[in-house]
């Protein structure tokens, strides 16, 4: 049997420009994800992660605060996340355009976007912007469509599936990729991936065990070494 242990990045900077970097929150988070898998006794045998800034850095200063033992990370392009920058740039707008009751959302995101709320207009938003990009119905030729983000981590999920035994995985990646990786797992619909994908906090971990084609969630979220004041969701 092997182990799979998925991270998810640290914070990292949705409200400025520059959307895909670690903020100084992210940086100790992964560093924590480091010392605590340290700590255990974890000996990876693969450290992978996602193709993103956040992810790629999330994987060298875990690696860094683990003591440097770990394999040298390799980047896979299919743990990236779904275009989220895409989705509230580009799909937005076109969902605004024909759905009133988004545009009112959409709206208040714009509006308190520099306030102290900014989180709770970001998500009142971005969940039904993400449901109606899930179901197809807005899309947009410059934004990867829910269907080939969803294939492209099951496919990375069937290889690591089909290779050999006796494995520790650690991948570093986002909370979208986790729901999806997870929902497969559980046999979950599509609607569930966004769920769980919601509830994923920044630096936790995710764990699977797998063998024989087949794999099994041992747990998820996991965020006992993110003490609270390390603690966040985006």
């Amino acid at each position: 049997m092997s182990t799979l242990i998925l991270v998810r990045h640290g914070q990292a900077t949705p409200f400025e420009a520059d959307t895909d970097r670690l903020s100084p929150l992210g940086e100790v988070q992964a560093r924590a994800v480091g010392e605590y898998l340290l700590e255990a006794g974890l000996e990876p045998t693969d450290v992978i992660s996602g193709s993103l800034v956040r992810q790629r850095e999330s994987a060298r200063l875990a690696s860094e605060a683990a003591g440097g033992g770990w394999p040298d990370p390799t980047t896979d392009p299919r743990l990236a996340e779904y275009d989220g920058d895409g989705l509230i740039r580009t799909l937005a707008p076109l969902l605004a355009a024909r759905d009133a009751g988004f545009d009112a959302r959409l709206r208040a995101w714009e509006k308190g976007q520099r306030g102290p709320d900014r989180n709770r207009h970001l998500q009142r938003m971005l969940e039904p912007l993400a449901a109606a990009y899930l179901r197809g119905e807005v899309a947009h030729a410059d934004v990867e469509p829910w269907q080939d983000f969803r294939a492209r981590v099951h496919a990375f999920l069937r290889e690591l599936l089909a290779g050999p035994s006796g494995r520790t995985v650690l991948a570093f990646t986002s909370g979208g990729v986790i729901g999806v990786t997870v929902a497969a797992v559980l046999r979950a619909p599509d609607e569930s991936a966004l769920t769980l994908n919601w509830r994923v906090r920044n630096g936790s971990l995710t764990r699977l065990t797998y063998g024989g084609g087949r794999a099994s969630l041992d747990s998820f979220n996991e965020t006992a070494h993110l003490p609270g004041e390390l603690s966040s969701w985006r």
